[in-house]
């Protein structure tokens, strides 16, 4: 495998969105998303549980006096929000938010120490104790998205200094962390340090950087135990009680050196945040084995262990995987986390290798689970998606205790706020992707791209009204004419896909690879592609061995799932079933939340009221009555006030 022949993104600053659906979403980011969250990272929202966050990090720079409080990786959220500050100052200037960015580095680099250790957690509570407890505490995690957002600066603004930082912490940790003597032979208990040294290293061509970063992912899971090794010389010492990840593993994927893991264990998100880094060091080095990998690991989520959502961790238990087909729907956990996650890892392989599956699984992440883990208005927010809520047993029933039937202010755990804002930001990353002189298009987001082939610029526009209708349309425009290939992805939903250039039907069956339809030839400023995509509602069925959707459907048109909501149906949900025969009306709404397309079809409803007051007795005809099923798409479902939900529903 040659590293050299692997795709590249484009900058954003070549890729301005222009999307009926998908620009105010990035609207909201700019102008609510990030000035909330920047409120709640200084504790001023009220009702809302407080951060910390910012109170620490002046705390360790000597600016106030005090001690830490919050979760052991609090720093993580000033990392995700500077990084999607930074993505939105890359597409778009804003002098103010520029200034309140470099005031916030400055605190930043204030705190960083000496010998270039970033941690307010043991700079303040536990300053003898770092590097002690990696399996719990969080540094490296933290250490990784401050490096993310350093070089995410750097690329928006051309100021090094908050790079600078990230540089001198990456140092301290190359210092610490090594096969040499003297150094700790160990590894990070939540992955993401990995894919941030591999973004560090290409921005700043340090070589050990990468090395750095292959050095956690080769240490990962090799024997002895380096977790139960640090847990004797810390002497039993533990910071998260209720999680024995020392014994258990497979909770941080260290059961296994990474190259012979087979399945995704444990912790949904330290799963897919590894596999992002082991895609991007396979990438830069060509190590096929660590590909080879990656292939696997993705194979039996997507195949096995992924609800029809794109959402990812079956299990509340230590917010995991469970076992090959276990999906349930009322007590999923799938973290909003989770599914950024998978879609970092699904562009890194996307990357490498530049198949459909990969973007299908992108794309059903992106539709349904990240945009349902933020409310309409941007300031509420989910950290579990499931597929069912039943809003009553939430409250009562502790199986349930992690699902929410609507989404909160803040959490005391707050990763999937921020996560969702720096997503979003950084949009236009993951709408296209070039490789030798061929544009692969992923996303069919409308917006302006240029990107520069051998030197000759390249610009075109894409119009869409996705995810509502299916009709794209390409226009190269430039100067010059130009010699390449437009590889449009054809996505596993869409059946009959019909492609016209300058008004002519062309075939392109023939021309598929791996999902994608390729033309070569000179295209010429003002040549025209139009992609069909037609969008029918599909009922889908799981596979036989998901216990859980047995005799159910689910609804999907295009890459959006449905569900069904109280707001709608009324309560006791699950006493609804859709006639099988039954037609779909697709319907646009455009006061419904913002504008949504909901189906209606054809159902019946049992009627309880004449069940009398026997919790059990002998089979009777059941009385069912005609009605109408409204759908809604799951991402704007607990928009309307508390209530019921539902994906899967009898048929």
């Amino acid at each position: 495998m040659n590293p050299t022949t692997f795709m590249k993104s484009l900058q954003l600053k070549k890729l301005h969105i222009r999307d009926s659906f998908w620009s105010s979403y990035i609207r909201l980011v700019r102008d609510v998303v990030v000035p909330y969250q920047w409120e709640a990272l200084n504790d001023r929202i009220e009702g809302a549980e407080p951060s910390y966050a910012i109170r620490n990090m002046k705390i360790a720079a000597g600016l106030e006096q005090g001690s830490f409080q919050g979760m052991v990786f609090q720093d993580s959220d000033i990392a995700k929000w500077l990084e999607a500050v930074s993505y939105l100052l890359e597409s778009e200037s804003d002098p103010e938010l520029e200034r309140v960015t470099d005031d916030l580095i400055d605190i930043v680099a204030k705190a960083q120490q000496k010998d270039g250790y970033l941690n307010t957690y043991f700079t303040i509570k536990e300053p003898n104790e770092r590097w002690s407890n990696l399996a719990e505490c969080h540094e490296l995690y933290c250490a990784g998205h401050m490096i993310e957002a350093g070089v995410a600066y750097y690329q928006a603004t051309g100021k090094r200094k908050l790079l600078d930082v990230c540089c001198r912490l990456a140092d301290c940790i190359d210092s610490v962390f090594g096969p040499e003597p003297g150094q700790i032979q160990g590894y990070d208990g939540h992955q993401e340090v990995e894919l941030a040294l591999v973004k560090l290293y290409k921005a700043t061509g340090n070589e050990k950087y990468l090395q750095l970063s292959k050095f956690f992912l080769d240490e990962r899971g090799q024997e002895p135990s380096f977790y139960e090794k640090e847990l004797k010389q810390r002497k039993g010492k533990v910071h998260f009680p209720f999680l024995d990840i020392a014994s258990d593993r497979s909770y941080s994927q260290a059961h296994l050196p990474v190259r012979l893991q087979t399945t995704a264990e444990g912790h949904a998100v330290r799963a897919v945040y590894m596999c992002t880094g082991m895609a991007d060091v396979a990438a830069e080095t060509g190590d096929e084995q660590l590909l080879e990998a990656c292939r696997r690991l993705w194979s039996n989520i997507v195949e096995k262990r992924m609800y029809i959502t794109g959402a990812i961790g079956s299990m509340a238990h230590g917010e995991s995987f469970s076992l090959d087909y276990d999906l349930p729907n009322d007590t999923a956990y799938a973290e909003t986390c989770a599914s950024i996650g998978l879609i970092l890892f699904a562009q890194r392989m996307l990357l490498i290798e530049p198949r459909s599956e990969y973007a299908d699984v992108l794309e059903k992440a992106l539709y349904n689970t990240v945009i349902s883990g933020m409310s309409r208005d941007g300031k509420r927010f989910f950290y579990v998606n499931p597929l069912e809520v039943w809003p009553d047993a939430c409250g009562k029933n502790h199986t349930f205790s992690h699902v929410k039937p609507q989404r909160q202010e803040w959490f005391g755990c707050a990763c999937c706020p921020p996560n969702i804002a720096r997503l979003l930001a950084s949009l236009n990353r993951y709408i296209v992707s070039v490789k030798d002189r061929t544009i692969y298009t992923h996303l069919y987001i409308g917006g302006e791209l240029e990107c520069e082939l051998d030197g000759q610029a390249i610009h075109f526009t894409q119009q869409s009204n996705f995810p509502w209708e299916g009709d794209v349309r390409f226009e190269f425009g430039g100067e010059q004419e130009a010699n390449f290939t437009m590889a449009l992805r054809i996505p596993d939903w869409c059946p009959g896909a019909k492609i016209r250039i300058n008004g002519n039907f062309v075939s392109f069956e023939q021309t598929v690879v791996d999902g994608y339809a390729h033309f070569t030839r000179t295209w010429r400023p003002g040549d025209i592609i139009e992609l069909s995509l037609p969008m029918p509602v599909k009922r889908m069925k799981s596979h036989p061995l998901v216990r859980e959707t047995a005799g159910k459907t689910a609804l999907q048109r295009g890459p959006i799932v449905y569900c069904v909501e109280e707001a709608d149906n009324g309560p006791n949900l699950h006493h609804i079933a859709l006639d099988e025969a039954s037609e779909f009306i697709v319907a646009y709404e455009p006061e419904l939340l913002g504008g949504l397309q909901t189906i209606t079809a054809k159902g019946v409803k049992r009627l309880s009221d004449e069940w009398g007051n026997q919790l059990y007795k002998a089979d009777e005809r059941v009385q069912n009555v005609p009605i109408a099923v409204k759908f809604i798409p799951y991402f704007a479902w607990a928009n309307r006030g508390r209530g019921e939900m539902a994906v899967w529903v009898r048929e």
